[in-house]
């Protein structure tokens, strides 16, 4: 394993109407919603990459495994903690957690790719570019 490895972000966000899910009737109060949460981890392990990437480059979500363990009202805190613990390439996998006030609300993996942001940018443009020319 790297000498990278190990290393450890933390995040904290708190829960807006945006990120909560209403779905569930008037008498349920709205709670952080699962992609929201995740999106909190991936946030949280790219910042925690960030430090390892040379000039130009990035981190994209290319894999999550999680689980969402327990609800969390508007307004309350939620800590997440990113561990990077492997390096292989360009993919870096993270452990992570997500705590509100009182409970773990999430845990799993997550793994990011390293891009450079130009090339990337251009591949982008050229599929827009195709798209915009089929059919």
């Amino acid at each position: 394993m790297p000498e990278q490895a190990d290393k450890i972000h933390e995040m904290e966000f708190v829960v807006t109407d945006q990120e909560a899910i209403h779905f569930l009737g008037p008498d349920v109060p709205p709670v952080l919603s699962t992609p929201c949460m995740i999106n909190m981890m991936e946030l949280t392990s790219r910042e925690n990459a960030r430090a390892l990437l040379k000039a130009g480059e990035d981190t994209l979500g290319v894999s999550v495994n999680i689980k969402h363990l327990a609800a969390t009202p508007l307004g309350m805190k939620v800590r997440v903690v990113s561990r990077l613990v492997n390096v292989e390439g360009r993919i870096y996998t993270f452990e992570v957690e997500a705590f509100d006030q009182f409970d773990k609300i999430g845990e799993g993996t997550h793994q990011r790719a390293s891009v450079l942001v130009t090339k990337f940018s251009s591949r982008i443009l050229a599929k827009k570019d195709m798209s915009a020319h089929a059919g």
